[in-house]
């Protein structure tokens, strides 16, 4: 099994990730105490996973798999892509029947106080009143400042393993069949957490293949950005981004479920489609360097 990389990588990462997620059943999943520091750890089994492979067993440099800190002008496109998807989701949310506008944020804080004491659901909402028109133009800032900080530390532990290893691994595949069937692992593996409510929480289980379309919506253009900037980094940063503005869509609306709205819904699904046209069409008549159309990733 060794000789096949992928299959190797596929079985490693989810008997680590099973005998992991048997925490869980003393901390259930809360973004909060020991919980959260089990859940910023799972993000990092990826790349344990690419170690104990790639170091270990194969004997090999991690530069081998695109893993290097030269700065590229990449990273910061890569940082602005998700802030687009971010908008973009909240326009189509703004068409999903049953969805409105909400100016007054009162469904926002609504799903917020499932999470918060009354005390600290009064003191956001007193703090976030004097710049309620603004909240969206300083959580894009705020996204990109932590986005391609600490999210990114975190991010680059998936992404060692998804755009690192695994891309590498499937070096003789095309563009697009690499990041479905990276797409289709990245996926799965989120199973564990989604299943407790993780990013849908009324639907846990149709959750599981929800997640999974869209880690394959999403896939292209973190192979993408992790070929052009030279370095799974860029991939890093793109998917740091994207988790610090995954809220952004959802402020302002009411109406609709985790099915339908937000970045991880029909919603996102859709924006994402667009933004995947954008990225082809790109690749094809602009850019100077092609990725999409090389037979090899």
């Amino acid at each position: 099994m060794l000789k096949n990389r992928t299959l190797s990588y596929i079985v490693l990462l989810y008997i680590m990730t099973a005998l992991y997620s048997l925490l869980y059943l003393k901390f259930p999943l809360r973004m909060e105490g020991m919980s959260f520091v089990i859940t910023i750890l799972y993000m990092f089994l990826p790349l344990i996973a690419t170690l104990i492979l790639q170091v270990i067993i194969y004997k090999e440099p991690l530069s081998a798999i695109n893993i290097n800190f030269k700065w590229s002008n990449w990273y910061l496109i890569a940082a602005l892509v998700p802030l687009i998807l971010a908008f973009l989701t909240f326009a189509i949310s703004l068409i999903v029947p049953g969805v409105s506008l909400d100016p007054s944020m009162a469904a926002f804080f609504e799903k917020m106080s499932k999470g918060l004491t009354p005390d600290q659901l009064a003191k956001a909402k007193e703090q976030v009143e004097p710049l309620k028109n603004y909240l969206m133009a300083i959580a894009a800032f705020q996204a990109l400042i932590f986005g391609m900080t600490v999210n990114t530390v975190a991010a680059f532990g998936e992404e060692a393993g998804w755009r690192g290893f695994l891309l590498s691994s499937l070096s003789t595949k095309k563009f697009y069949i690499a990041s479905v069937i990276i797409g289709v692992v990245w996926g799965f593996w989120h199973a564990p957490i989604i299943l407790q409510g993780h990013n849908y929480p009324d639907h846990p289980v149709i959750g599981v293949f929800m997640m999974t379309v869209w880690t394959i919506l999403l896939s292209p253009f973190l192979v993408y950005f992790a070929k052009k900037s030279g370095s799974v980094i860029g991939a890093a940063v793109f998917h740091g981004v994207l988790n610090a503005s995954a809220g952004i869509p959802l402020m302002y609306i009411k109406g609709g479920s985790d099915l339908t709205v937000g970045v991880t819904g029909i919603a996102g699904f859709a924006a994402l489609i667009i933004l995947n046209g954008a990225l082809y069409i790109y690749d094809r008549y602009v850019s100077k360097s092609k990725i999409i159309q090389q037979v090899k990733n």
